[in-house]
């Protein structure tokens, strides 16, 4: 993103009108090229209406994202485990960021976040949609000492942590789907992604990413290939009168307070203190589900996760304890569920 549309956003996130010739002013082009810069903006996601005799404005304002207003939520303890605070008008991906400065062995703490990813990803490459903006694109470098075995359930403590955040700033009714899913309603809110470097027998780092619909514009939406939701959307928050509840600065302040905290505490109790919470939020417990693997689908009902976090399925009468596998719901009666269990 250019510097020019960068101060047009900055001028425009205000959701107030402002004449071409201010526009043009602030970005340093003529009140003709201004036009040609906002369409950018419709590009990325973000609506800009024009009105005659009045001037261009973003209809409800845009709130960016501010390290110092991030930084201002953090508690003392999270703030002082941190070696820095990125935030980045765009970037391929902000997992991709933070492993690259990982390799150099300054990833430990080290947080990026983004107003807009080009080439966000979510789990076995998929794409994961980010407009500018509106969501959040989060990630966190943490270095471990004990190898990739104790870092079982991590991506499960981790959906724990989110929820734990969300939940505090009055964002009910977020489930988690194993291994690294959020849901409303069963449509998909946000998705976390590890990736790992280093010895897989002693040290190594791991990125967590963590991507969350906030508000997403309607116009993005016919890019999404699966039921999704923003906490926007949910129920309880739209009767919320405060201005900042979709504020997403202090969203990734409560996101971080409990993240670091999880992953400075992880390595030495493992996802065992977790799990209970995990499974207070599993929605998908005692449901009949179908759990694809690289070779085959297994079908069987949700008996819940182990202290390490693996899916345990009732399959034929028989537990059985997955690692790994993409889980998807087939709908079956009530009557049959519990017939299962």
């Amino acid at each position: 993103m250019n510097s020019k549309l960068y101060s047009l956003l900055h001028r425009l996130s205000d959701g107030e009108f402002h004449s071409g010739e201010v526009l043009g002013e602030v970005a340093g082009v003529s009140r003709a090229a201004v036009w040609k810069q906002l369409q950018q903006l419709q590009e990325l996601g973000v609506g800009v209406v024009s009105q005659r005799g009045k001037g261009y404005v973003i209809p409800g304002g845009l709130s960016l994202l501010e390290a110092r207003k991030i930084s201002a939520h953090l508690q003392p303890d999270v703030s002082s485990r941190l070696v820095g605070l990125d935030i980045l008008p765009e970037v391929d991906s902000t997992n991709k960021f933070v492993l690259e400065r990982t390799s150099m062995a300054t990833g430990h703490g080290l947080v990026c976040v983004a107003e807009r990813q080009k080439a966000g990803r979510g789990r076995r490459g998929r794409t994961w949609v980010s407009p500018f903006g509106a969501n959040i694109y989060l990630s966190v470098g943490w270095s471990f000492s004990q190898g990739v075995a104790a870092l079982e359930g991590l991506s499960l403590a981790v959906g724990v942590a989110v929820s734990r955040a969300l939940e505090g700033l009055g964002f009910l009714g977020v489930q988690l789907k194993w291994p690294n899913d959020l849901l409303v309603e069963e449509k998909k809110l946000g998705g976390i992604l590890l990736e790992l470097t280093g010895d897989a027998s002693g040290d190594c780092s791991v990125v967590t990413g963590v991507g969350l619909n906030v508000k997403m514009p309607s116009v993005m939406a016919a890019h999404i290939d699966q039921p999704w939701a923003d906490l926007a959307s949910l129920e309880n928050v739209r009767a919320q009168s405060e201005p900042e509840y979709l504020d997403r600065n202090i969203i990734i302040a409560a996101i971080l307070n409990e993240l670091i905290s999880m992953l400075s505490a992880f390595e030495g109790s493992g996802f065992e203190p977790y799990r209970l919470e995990w499974e207070r939020l599993n929605a998908h417990g005692g449901r009949r589900v179908s759990l694809h693997t690289p070779s085959k689908s297994i079908e069987g009902v949700v008996m819940g996760v182990t202290h390490a976090g693996g899916l345990r399925l009732m399959v034929d009468g028989e537990e059985k304890v997955f690692l790994g596998g993409e889980l998807s719901l087939r709908a079956v009666s009530a009557c049959d569920q519990v017939g299962e269990l």
